[in-house]
């Protein structure tokens, strides 16, 4: 079969498509004709050794297809199921090998595309709305990123609970896309300062929440915008990895809350997965939800996709299709 294979870490030129083995079955897996895998930050920084793995390795954390193969003491799955995945290293294959505990079988009203693009992304902002930081109404949160995957899908979970959202975003057509998903207050970092932006429209220390998928360029600042006793939520580091800071400036700045949560933690079980999924298919399906896809692109593909996404180039998720 084809795939993308990792044998060394570095830029985007060390993807290379190739034809491998098939992978084998295990116990407890499914083997999965892929329809779509999701490209993620994260993907870049397996790639790139941030997170290191094992060489060689197939990248891709998520994915939708059809279930061809079931494994041995597999229950609740058969040949020629919908599934979708998430969590599951080897996503950039024409057939992947996944644990049947980290699928979910996707309802016949939802697109497998959009499932291959909702999972990851999706189930990140569902967690960081409804559980990282309990959103409610009246409660005033900054997304970064507002045009991004994560970003528009956690703008449309803010106001749909009636918070208060304010986001940057760093073009005039992000800004677009960023209002259509409902954001409040839009900022443009390109043009504006975010920080004196926020205090000119909500006064200051007036946030309860910033989620931050950017890193170090944005970290800092965030802090300053916090009401005593306010959270920051980094979930990402697109811009780098935050360096070490004097935990002194929490309690300077009216004991503040940091937190950097990441998904595992959040679908530990197959339940807390399946719960999250059903949700986010309900919402979906009954147009609550818009999942946004950039771009479709061939498996050979891959280093194109990585280019676009580190180069802030993506409005909504790049799918890879065999």
């Amino acid at each position: 079969m084809n795939s993308v294979v990792v044998n060394r870490t570095g830029g985007p030129g060390v993807l290379q498509f190739e034809q491998v083995a098939p992978v084998e079955l295990g116990a407890g897996q499914l083997r999965v004709s892929l329809v779509a895998a999701g490209v993620n930050y994260i993907d870049t920084y397996h790639r790139g050794g941030i997170y290191p793995l094992e060489m060689p390795f197939v990248p891709g954390l998520e994915g939708a297809g059809i279930v061809e193969e079931v494994g041995a003491g597999v229950s609740g799955f058969a040949q020629g199921d919908r599934v979708a995945w998430t969590d599951q290293l080897g996503s950039y294959a024409e057939q992947v090998a996944i644990n049947s505990e980290r699928a979910v079988k996707v309802p016949e009203d939802s697109p497998l595309m959009t499932a291959a693009a909702m999972m990851l992304q999706g189930i990140t902002a569902h967690y960081l709305a409804s559980d990282t930081f309990q959103l409610q109404s009246g409660h005033r949160c900054l997304i970064h990123a507002g045009a991004g995957g994560v970003g528009r899908l956690l703008i449309q979970l803010a106001r749909r609970v009636g918070a208060e959202v304010f986001t940057t975003v760093s073009t005039a057509e992000k800004a677009r896309l960023a209002s259509e998903a409902g954001a409040t207050h839009v900022i443009n970092y390109a043009q504006d300062d975010f920080v004196e932006e926020v205090r000119q429209i909500a006064g200051e220390r007036s946030l309860d929440v910033v989620y931050d998928g950017v890193g170090a360029s944005t970290f800092e600042k965030g802090l300053a915008l916090l009401k005593p006793r306010g959270l920051m939520v980094l979930f990402g580091q697109s811009s780098g990895v935050v360096p070490p800071f004097d935990l002194g400036t929490l309690s300077r700045l009216g004991s503040l809350y940091v937190t950097r949560p990441t998904m595992g933690s959040y679908i530990s079980t197959s339940a807390e997965l399946r719960n999250r999924t059903d949700q986010l298919f309900s919402l979906t399906a009954r147009g609550e939800l818009g999942v946004t896809i950039d771009r479709t692109m061939h498996l050979s593909q891959a280093d194109v996709a990585h280019r676009a996404l580190e180069g802030r180039k993506t409005a909504g998720k790049i799918l890879l299709v065999p």
